[in-house]
């Protein structure tokens, strides 16, 4: 990798899924070539942690976080705060979730999802480790469930994938949580999201591909990969008037912060 490209970390992606299946070591290769040094690969099932665990101790720029996908809730076992703080002992265990809300494709399963959402909530308070929250379509009850549960108990916080509201968007930087760009930020469409992000403070926002899905321009359609956060990244750049050095810099120092497991 030339000495000029800038590091980032993909903040969030999911190595196990089938799409990468017998191409990790050139999908990590492809990373380290784009300047994304780190990577946080996502179980979103519980039965599934071993085959994620054994990504990240396979490869040095892979760390993971294990959680019950909020679409999953209602057909996965619930997780329980002693099983996620057990996982959490792991050296390269950085994170719990992703959990969350989803309203978009789910509604029927709401009050499981809550309720998983809060078991994941004390999960994250009781080890230290940030909270990785999905959201959609589900704007008021998460920003009332994440205000509630901080004010039992401070806990840190990722908004992945930020899609959403303005107002959840202030709602949860008001309680000192991050939002996350992904590659819906840099599609043409986007302005109105990325005009959300661009009143947010720069040193509350990480990148992220949730690949191997939303692969942004130009590689839109395609399957995504964590090479591809670069791509995310200078559109952020541009979103926050910096040159793609600083907020490389910026970003980097951001998922420093609020992963502070995740030092290589």
């Amino acid at each position: 990798m030339p000495q000029s490209t800038p590091h980032i970390t993909d903040s969030h992606c999911h190595l196990d899924f089938p799409d990468f299946d017998g191409e990790l070591d050139q999908i990590i290769a492809n990373a380290t070539e784009a300047g994304v040094t780190r990577m946080v690969t996502i179980c979103t099932k519980l039965r599934l942690e071993p085959q994620v665990r054994a990504i990240a101790e396979a490869y040095a720029p892979v760390f993971y976080a294990a959680g019950t996908h909020p679409m999953s809730a209602a057909s996965e076992p619930l997780a329980t705060v002693d099983e996620l703080i057990a996982l959490a002992a792991h050296p390269k265990f950085v994170g719990i979730g992703e959990t969350g809300l989803d309203y978009h494709y789910t509604a029927e399963s709401a009050d499981i999802q809550q309720h998983s959402l809060r078991v994941h909530i004390t999960a994250a308070r009781e080890t230290g480790l940030p909270l990785i929250i999905h959201a959609r379509g589900a704007d008021a009850d998460m920003a009332r469930i994440l205000a509630d549960e901080h004010a039992n108990g401070a806990f840190g916080c990722v908004m992945h994938c930020f899609s959403s509201s303005k107002e959840l968007a202030h709602a949860a930087l008001d309680l000192g949580f991050y939002l996350s760009m992904s590659g819906i930020s840099a599609f043409p469409k986007s302005q109105d999201l990325r005009d959300i992000f661009a009143a947010a403070p720069v040193d509350r926002i990480l990148v992220e591909t949730d690949a191997p899905y939303l692969a942004p321009p130009p590689h839109r359609g395609k399957r995504n990969e964590p090479a591809y956060t670069a791509h995310t990244a200078r559109v952020g750049a541009q979103t926050f008037g910096m040159s793609y050095e600083d907020f490389a810099a910026q970003t980097q120092s951001n998922f420093e912060t609020l992963f502070s497991k995740a030092i290589l």
